[in-house]
């Protein structure tokens, strides 16, 4: 996997707050070998490990936030953090 880069101040929000809200929502995220995957879930959580963040799905699927592509119809990008 490449080097983690945090995602914008405004989209770690969100999710946070749809992690809050345990909103189903649509999510799309991209792979280790480029493969953009769409799902139907909610964010149960969110967490730090070794300076990167990642979100667990009810699934019990854990994303890598950078890999990140669109939440609950909001872009998500990189950036400060």
């Amino acid at each position: 996997m490449t080097d983690y880069v945090p995602i914008n101040c405004n989209c770690h929000d969100h999710l946070e707050a749809l992690a809050t809200l345990s909103k189903r929502c649509r999510i799309v995220y991209q792979t280790a070998d480029g493969k953009i995957i769409e799902t139907l879930d909610t964010i149960a959580d969110i967490y730090t490990k070794h300076q990167e963040e990642f979100a667990v799905l009810g699934s019990g699927e854990t994303i890598r936030l950078d890999t990140l592509k669109e939440v609950d119809g909001q872009s998500i990008d990189s950036g400060s953090h």
